[in-house]
């Protein structure tokens, strides 16, 4: 998958806040998701004492969310953890793993957000326009905004406003279980956005490509290339 390369990594703070803003104003809100065949997700696991972390992506075939491809990458962190600048600590991790798929997706599901971001730029965004593909934040926490209850019904949600601004949803996919925000993350609209985390919802919280590559970014199993995706999906069921 090919990465673009809109501008430096190595940059401070203060290069890195004027990035998101000059990038938000290109962020497509207009959907151009219609028929998707292969539905990607990514996710990092970050939490380790050497500084490194392990990015994660799974394709999986809609409409039967089969896996079909998983790659993961395990590289030191260069950007320091700062509120609202997630994006430039963990995309090259991310990046580096897309860049390894043999297939590439017509929509990536990002364990993040979107523009309910202070800037409009969360990772999902800034993912989106460097793969220049579809994205979708859906994240599993608040970083601003405020919002309504949301009812227990899944499917419910409530709008989650930064000001009066709408920057998302607060979508309930399971009964009994917190609800995850959603928000526009590049070329696609927020019903269509919520539309496909619930399309991707089979009986969990979170939708299956992020659920999985959760869970291979935790290095809790290992994608080979001589383990058939079917078998390797299998492995995944049996043992969550």
């Amino acid at each position: 998958m090919k990465v673009l390369q809109l501008h430096r990594w190595h940059v401070n703070t203060e290069e890195a806040f004027d990035i998101q803003q000059k990038l938000a104003a290109s962020v497509c809100r207009m959907n151009e998701v219609l028929n998707p065949r292969f539905i990607a997700g990514v996710d990092i696991s970050a939490e380790r004492d050497d500084g490194t972390a392990t990015g994660a992506v799974v394709v999986l075939k809609y409409p039967e969310l089969k896996l079909m491809e998983a790659k993961s990458v395990n590289l030191k962190l260069t950007f320091p953890y700062v509120p609202g600048l997630l994006s430039f600590r963990e995309s090259p991790v991310i990046l580096a793993a897309c860049e390894k798929l043999t297939i590439v997706p017509d929509l990536i599901i990002v364990d993040g957000q979107g523009i309910a971001h202070p800037r409009r730029m969360g990772i999902a965004s800034h993912l989106g326009m460097l793969l220049d593909t579809p994205t979708i934040g859906c994240a599993k926490s608040r970083l601003c905004g405020t919002h309504a209850p949301v009812p227990d019904e899944p499917g419910s949600y409530t709008e989650l406003k930064d000001k009066d601004e709408l920057i998302g949803v607060v979508l309930r996919t399971k009964a009994g279980a917190s609800p995850l925000y959603v928000s526009i993350g590049h070329k696609v609209d927020l019903m269509t956005a919520i539309y496909w985390v619930l399309e991707c919802c089979r009986g969990y919280r979170l939708p299956e490509p992020t659920r999985l590559a959760h869970l291979v970014a935790g290095g809790s199993f290992l994608f080979e290339a001589k383990v058939s995706a079917e078998g390797y999906q299998k492995k995944l069921f049996d043992e969550e």
